[in-house]
């Protein structure tokens, strides 16, 4: 059987569509939780509010930062442990009638949170007379942006640590603001 031009062109395009598939590297992955607190919104956004204040947080030591809560407003959480890493982020929205800010990462060693690009968000709402929800949600990479990531810097390690800051986050807050 003779291939024509036309056939060798084809198989050569399918062929490189079939490798690019294999080759596409990470996808952006996503984590949204949500927790019910009884107590108003007003005075939960109040204890969250401040951009320069994530005190609520068990795992964070310390917030340094400027700006307020401006947007391009930059903070460094000093997380506890070891060596005192930190996370590096900057405001990059910031609504109080909507009770809602969202902020990314600008600096981060993997070792500390295994996640590239990452943006979140935090909202608010009321829910209820002397009720309140707040949604933490996110998206981001995973720590390592080529194929055949090592297990702790793959697609799941990056879900996974999200979601522990997230819902450690919010059980601490939730603990604090029902006493």
């Amino acid at each position: 059987m003779k291939m024509t031009r036309r056939d060798v062109l084809v198989l050569a395009l399918s062929a490189a569509v079939a490798g690019s598939a294999w080759a596409h590297g990470p996808t952006r992955q996503k984590v949204s939780l949500t927790t019910e607190i009884a107590a108003p919104a007003d005075k939960v956004w109040a204890r969250v509010a401040n951009f320069h204040d994530m005190s609520w947080h068990p795992v964070v030591a310390r917030t340094e930062g400027q700006g307020g809560n401006e947007v391009g407003a930059q903070r460094v959480l000093v997380l506890k442990g070891e060596g005192e890493p930190t996370i590096t982020e900057q405001l990059t929205r910031y609504k109080a009638e909507a009770m809602s800010y969202s902020y990314k990462i600008t600096a981060v060693d993997v070792k500390v949170l295994p996640v590239t690009n990452y943006s979140s968000h935090l909202t608010v709402t009321a829910d209820g007379e002397g009720k309140s929800k707040v949604q933490w949600r996110g998206a981001f990479y995973r720590g390592f942006p080529n194929n055949d990531p090592p297990p702790e810097l793959n697609d799941q390690a990056a879900i996974d640590a999200v979601t522990g800051v997230y819902k450690s986050g919010l059980d601490a807050l939730k603990a604090e603001l029902e006493k």
